[in-house]
């Protein structure tokens, strides 16, 4: 046991005695996610991760970061704190699938303003179930508490993750023609974008969040919220494995009009019917309440879409049945046009 104790440092507002048994809470929650990788025991100075090459002959290494920004606001509001993990995590691994990689480790970063070993062990309870879902490997982290610069019961959450693909199954966008087919995977909800606007539609901080409004069928609107972003990487890796799949597009902030135009090539667009949008009820309900216009929502929500990919006409129908089979009601969404415009819902 650590003999390491600072009464001074304790009387500037950091327990370091609390960050030892935040380790020792979370230990648990890491040992799920070291089925995939042969790693070292947590506490070290560096995350190992030991690279298993097998059918990869030119490996490029892809990395991604983000955090899971505002969305925090309604996990501190409803005291619920093992799902932001998820989509720390999320953010991260389903851009590193955009490239055609697989996930191969996650190292969270959580800076506090008072370490409640209890409240950091159920974020890194999130972040470990997201690791599991993206088969990654929980490797390292790292807690701050700063007291003073966050108040005490508040917190920000980020992360980072590697991902490995073989050069020669990088996606390349540029093979994308006019007439390829567009196909949407569904979103569990807002996710992690767009949440100072949901923020200031409902007033989160003077509003009931446990209210449940006729068009969320009896949901909450606190839990409808907070629901975790979905992680896409093992149905896009079984996708990879049994079509060509020429891009992938991650729907994060700035929604369709910003993320689909990142996987076209230049002088190509997408067409869009709005009729084909399985809007989920979420966004209806931000749009009335704070009377924003679709194209507003669209430029700003996934809309119901979390990712999308475009694959050639006679790849669709395979491409369909393997992300059904995955359990992704998949469905297409559009084409691919010749267009200066990248972006067209009519």
């Amino acid at each position: 046991m650590s003999k390491s104790f600072s009464e001074s440092y304790k009387a500037a507002g950091v327990d370091i005695t609390a960050g030892y048994k935040s380790v020792e809470l979370m230990k648990k929650h890491i040992a799920r996610t070291m089925a995939f990788g042969d790693t070292a025991d947590i506490g070290g100075f560096g995350g190992l991760f030991h690279l298993d090459m097998t059918g990869i002959s030119d490996p490029v290494l892809v990395s991604g970061t983000d955090g899971v920004g505002t969305k925090l606001k309604l996990a501190f509001l409803i005291d619920k704190h093992d799902t932001v993990g998820i989509d720390c995590v999320a953010m991260c691994v389903n851009d590193i699938i955009c490239v055609g990689a697989r996930p191969l480790f996650f190292l969270d970063y959580i800076a506090c303003g008072k370490n409640y070993p209890e409240k950091i062990a159920q974020i890194v309870s999130g972040v470990a179930e997201g690791c599991v879902q993206s088969e990654s490997a929980l490797i390292g982290g790292e807690t701050a508490e700063m007291p003073g610069f966050y108040p005490e019961d508040e917190y920000d959450l980020a992360g980072f993750a590697v991902g490995v693909v073989d050069k020669s199954k990088v996606l390349n966008k540029e093979t994308i023609t006019a007439g390829d087919v567009l196909i949407g995977l569904p979103s569990s909800g807002v996710h992690s974008n767009g949440f100072s606007l949901v923020r200031k539609v409902f007033d989160v901080e003077n509003a009931d969040l446990s209210q449940k409004p006729e068009e969320l069928g009896g949901a909450s609107l606190g839990e409808t919220l907070l629901t975790p972003t979905k992680i896409y990487v093992k149905p896009m890796l079984k996708l990879f494995d049994a079509v060509t799949v020429k891009s992938v597009a991650h729907i994060t902030g700035g929604g369709f009009y910003e993320n689909i135009p990142r996987s076209l090539p230049a002088g190509k667009g997408v067409r869009i019917e709005r009729s084909a949008v399985r809007v989920l009820p979420i966004f209806d309900l931000i749009a009335k309440e704070g009377n924003i216009p679709e194209r507003d929502m669209f430029n700003t929500y996934n809309m119901g879409v979390g990712m999308t990919c475009i694959v050639s006409p006679e790849d669709a129908d395979k491409a369909l049945e393997v992300l059904q089979s995955a359990g992704e009601e998949a469905y297409v969404l559009g084409e691919v046009t010749d267009s200066e415009e990248s972006v067209v819902i009519c």
